[in-house]
This record gives C-alpha cells, structure tokens and sequence, in this order.
C-alpha cells in the first residue's frame, strides 16, 4: 500500500463512511436497468457513475494493504460526489429517483442512512 499517512488514513475512513452498500449489494444494483440507466455517459456506452461502481467492488475486496494511489484517489473521488450529490436531495420520497440511483451507483444508498 501507499505509505500509511494521515491523509491515507482519513480518506479511508471517509470512503467507508460513504460507501454503505457491501460489495454483494453494489454488485447485484449495477446489474439492473435503473442502476444502467442513469449518469453522464461519455461515449454512448457505461455511464461513469457506473464505471466507479465496478470499481468500488474491486476496492471493497481488497485488503487495506494492497490499496493502491490509484485506490486512495477513486476513494477521494467517491467521497467528493457522494457528499456533492448528497446535498442535492430532491423533496419527497427518494425511492424511484435518479438522484438516489446515480448515488447508488457510486456506493451510498440514501435510504440506509
């Protein structure tokens, strides 16, 4: 892993804070419609959200000390657009909303909290 740094250290922490879905969770979201069905797509094909989704399974199955760079800055970036998109919450019930799907696609369910 990166050395150990307090940064490290917090960055981890917050990525484990906003990422409330296991990885069986996020796994079985990413398959279905809704979850392909949102987010900015860059080419036509899998929509960003969607891409980090994919890649916070492989980060949630790994140990902490085989974290790459490459790990720790995808965490600061999952921990940036969760808290961003958090504080967009529409009114009324989330449930069946795009707003809570593209959340979801990176990680954090708004209903578990």
């Amino acid at each position: 892993m990166t050395s150990e740094t307090q940064e490290t250290q917090a960055v981890v922490q917050d990525f484990k804070a906003a990422v409330n879905m296991t990885p069986k969770q996020l796994e079985a979201w990413l398959e279905t419609e809704a979850s392909k069905s949102v987010g900015q797509k860059s080419d036509g094909g899998e929509s960003i959200g969607h891409q980090s989704g994919q890649r916070i399974v492989e980060i949630l199955h790994k140990r902490k000390s085989n974290y790459t760079e490459e790990d720790i800055a995808h965490m600061r970036k999952v921990v940036s657009y969760v808290h961003r998109h958090s504080a967009q919450q529409p009114d009324g019930d989330v449930t069946h909303t795009r707003w809570r799907y593209s959340l979801m696609n990176w990680g954090h369910d708004p209903l578990k909290d």
